[in-house]
């Protein structure tokens, strides 16, 4: 009987495949075709693809649905080639990034160029980002240290991609697994929005509740935990997580061993709430040299995207505004799931209001 249920679901799976191929394939093309048209998804041959990747030799990462490869198209384009590790496993997550990224396109999300659904192979082929994950430049060994600039317009760019898939997309997507690892680099170091596998697209009323917790922990909003509707307000609590890690070089479990004090979305909080130097969270890498306002800027957007209500996070859209300098943003309280932690103090009374813009310079946000 269980044989049977498998049959079906891989059966029903192929033939919401060959949907999305209808529908995404703009241009007739042959299967074992190497070229891609704009705006179009590509329909590749494994063959081809192994070729591509001399036999999916040089590895450049793994993840919990597969593998990414590096590949070389016959017009010397790079590529990178994910194989998911089995049909079972990984189709769901393969239908729903080529239905995600194959319908829309932002210079801040990682390009799918196409796909193969060869028997039981699923690949995803991209454009290649030669820098690798943000998360691989920020470890303490890496040779290559980002100085300031090059965060901040890193934490922008994210934000710009988030803001898209929220607000500018027909149905409002959310990515649920923002974390350093999913952002790519460029060759100019311009961060790609990538690894769509858990994203849900959504009404534009936000009244679906998803039941199934999507994420990785250390990164997952209260309310993935909680069972209320998830918002768009997910992805901002993973991206204030993930801009603490910007900001201090460290991830956010480093710390917790010498005391909880020195866990880094504590330390950020406590130093924005009482106007502390802010130069002494940034990155000891980078000796202090950061534009102090544009640091005092995110470490607030940080403090405020991780606030336990949905309701009391900025929208993506804000974020951008904020970083950019053309909103106001006040003092942020301790986030509540921090206020247990030494040191740490707020005043109950602290509430979040938005007023709706007039003008690019007299855009409001209060506390």
């Amino acid at each position: 009987m269980e044989t049977t249920w498998i049959v079906v679901g891989v059966l029903a799976g192929t033939v919401t495949l060959f949907s999305i191929v209808l529908v995404v394939v703009r241009h007739r093309q042959s299967i074992g075709a190497l070229v891609s048209f704009e705006d179009s998804l590509v329909l590749f041959n494994y063959r081809d693809l192994t070729k591509a990747t001399e036999n999916l030799s040089e590895k450049l990462g793994e993840g919990a649905f597969g593998s990414v490869f590096k590949g070389i198209l016959p017009d010397s384009t790079p590529i990178a080639v994910k194989q998911l590790k089995s049909l079972l496993q990984g189709e769901k997550q393969f239908q729903v990034e080529v239905r995600t990224l194959g319908a829309i396109q932002h210079i801040k999300l990682v390009r799918l160029r196409g796909f193969c659904a060869d028997s039981t192979r699923r690949l995803l082929v991209y454009d290649y980002a030669p820098n690798g994950s943000l998360q691989s430049v920020l470890v303490q060994n890496h040779p290559l240290i980002l100085d300031w600039k090059a965060r901040y317009h890193i934490a922008i760019g994210i934000a710009r991609g988030l803001a898209y898939l929220h607000e500018d997309c027909r149905d409002c997507i959310i990515h649920c697994d923002i974390k350093p690892e999913n952002i790519l680099l460029d060759e100019e170091y311009s961060p790609k929005v990538a690894d769509f596998g858990l994203a849900k697209l959504i009404g534009r009323h936000h009244s679906r509740v998803l039941t199934t917790v999507r994420g990785t922990v250390g990164y997952l909003a209260p309310e993935w935990l909680t069972g209320e509707a998830i918002t768009p307000k997910a992805d901002d609590f993973s991206y204030g997580k993930l801009l603490f890690e910007v900001i201090s070089g460290r991830r956010n479990s480093e710390g917790l061993d010498d005391g909880l004090e020195n866990y880094t979305p504590t330390r950020v909080a406590n130093v924005v709430t009482k106007g502390q130097d802010v130069l002494t969270l940034v990155d000891y890498r980078l000796g202090g040299n950061a534009d102090k306002d544009e640091l005092i800027r995110a470490c607030k957007v940080a403090c405020w995207c991780i606030q336990y209500e949905e309701k009391d996070r900025p929208t993506m859209r804000q974020v951008v505004q904020i970083l950019e300098g053309a909103l106001d943003v006040g003092i942020p309280p301790i986030p509540k799931f921090l206020q247990h932690l030494p040191g740490s103090s707020m005043d109950a009374n602290q509430a979040i209001n938005y007023q709706e813009p007039t003008s690019s310079s007299e855009i409001i946000f209060l506390s």
